[in-house]
């Protein structure tokens, strides 16, 4: 289950960051007007933002397990006729948005569901960050070994996602069942939770549990900054007087740095007094890297950038794991994660639309990053709420386990106030 976890998380990102490593050429090559091309940014995102709530309710009748492998056989078929067919550039775009995101909201669900601890979490959330380097990083070669052909370069990835579907689909088909009052107490799940001051309350819908929306708001504005970045990034370095391709392994490089970040960000989650600091001291860690990439020298963009992935994917890693941590089961889970995902992501989908315009109104790049890094600055307020208050709770049978039982490595865990 957990490699099939990991090979899912890979297929979340490449969609994005292979166009991303290569906008400049996207006008010549599938004929679309400059102009469109923060449009072509924004779209899967903005698709993050709508198709939140499919991935619960197809897992309801699919089973979690089918639901994500039906996702990835739709993610590789918008992959493949976005590719070959230019008029469908722009909707296999928003398609293969749809899909990744009805797939990344029940990873959460799962790790829950089969009693993953924060390394399950940082796992999956390398896996992002791995799929995000590949992506950036393979498109210019794959596209030269094709001959110069990138509608090849960008199709091909739909392999890793027909594979990714067949893991998940052997793994794990079958529904996920409710928590109940024993195994949420019981649980290695629960016993890697931080307890949190205030019982949870199955009655109150998730829009109106002030965690959630916390979780929410920090889910959302780091991924508004990620996916800015990742839009941009490459575009930001060649108008420093970089060659293309340097500028696509840069934001690459922008991925891998952050692998062993995403990885441990969510482990060390599962200690209060470091959760403490780490929420809201990584988003002025976020502000400051930002500008540093503004404001240092062509020689130290690889130094710097980074520094940004660091931070950046520890951000992402700490999201996917607030999701698990601030919730009591897997359904809640589930359900924290579609609305942490769906508002997160319609949230995020201003990111590179208004970095894109921002760039064109001023002519440059000082606003836009400016405007960023006060965005993180919001981040670190996102992130001090939303380690405090209650578990979030949506089902009754969940709600069951009183929260004082956690305990984190064996012993009872402090309370975060």
């Amino acid at each position: 289950m957990l490699l099939a976890l990991v090979m899912v998380s890979i297929n979340l990102r490449p969609a994005i960051t292979t166009v991303a490593g290569v906008m400049n050429q996207v006008p010549g090559v599938f004929g679309l007007d400059p102009s469109l091309l923060p449009l072509l940014g924004t779209l899967p995102v903005l698709a993050f933002g709508i198709s939140g709530p499919i991935g619960p309710w197809l897992a309801r009748r699919l089973g979690t397990g089918r639901a994500v492998a039906v996702a990835l056989l739709v993610l590789a078929a918008a992959l493949i006729v976005r590719a070959t067919v230019p008029a469908l550039l722009l909707p296999g775009t928003f398609l293969a948005g749809m899909a990744i995101m009805t797939a990344s909201v029940l990873v959460p669900q799962i790790v829950k569901a089969n009693r993953g601890t924060g390394w399950w979490t940082g796992l999956c959330t390398m896996g992002f960050g791995l799929g995000a380097a590949l992506g950036a990083g393979l498109v210019q070669p794959l596209e030269q070994a094709f001959g110069g052909n990138l509608p090849s370069a960008l199709a091909v990835w739909a392999v890793p996602a027909l594979l990714g579907a067949f893991l998940i689909h052997r793994s794990g088909g079958r529904p996920t069942a409710p928590t109940t009052a024993s195994s949420a107490a019981t649980s290695p799940a629960a016993s890697a939770t931080p307890t949190i001051t205030g019982a949870p309350d199955a009655a109150t819908p998730l829009r109106r549990q002030r965690t959630a929306w916390a979780v929410t708001a920090f889910f959302g504005l780091q991924a508004m900054l990620y996916f800015a970045i990742t839009s941009w990034l490459a575009v930001y370095l060649v108008s420093r007087g970089l060659a293309p391709a340097d500028a696509a392994a840069l934001l690459a490089w922008f991925s891998l740095a952050g692998l062993p970040a995403s990885l441990l960000a969510p482990v060390l989650a599962g200690r209060p007094r470091i959760l403490r600091i780490m929420a809201p001291g990584l988003g002025l860690s976020v502000a400051a890297a930002l500008l540093g990439v503004l404001m240092a020298p062509v020689e130290l963009q690889f130094l710097m950038v980074g520094i940004l992935g660091v931070v950046q994917s520890a951000g992402f890693g700490l999201a996917m794991a607030l999701v698990v941590i601030r919730s009591i089961g897997p359904q809640s889970a589930g359900r924290l994660s579609a609305m942490s995902q769906g508002f997160g992501f319609a949230l995020a989908s201003l990111g590179p639309l208004g970095a894109g315009l921002l760039h064109a109104m001023t002519g440059g790049w000082e606003v836009t990053f400016c405007m960023l890094a006060a965005e993180a600055v919001v981040l670190a307020g996102a992130g001090f709420f939303a380690i405090r208050g209650p578990l979030v709770s949506a089902e009754a049978t969940e709600a069951t386990a009183p929260p004082e039982q956690a305990t984190t490595n064996g012993s009872k865990a402090t309370s975060v106030r």
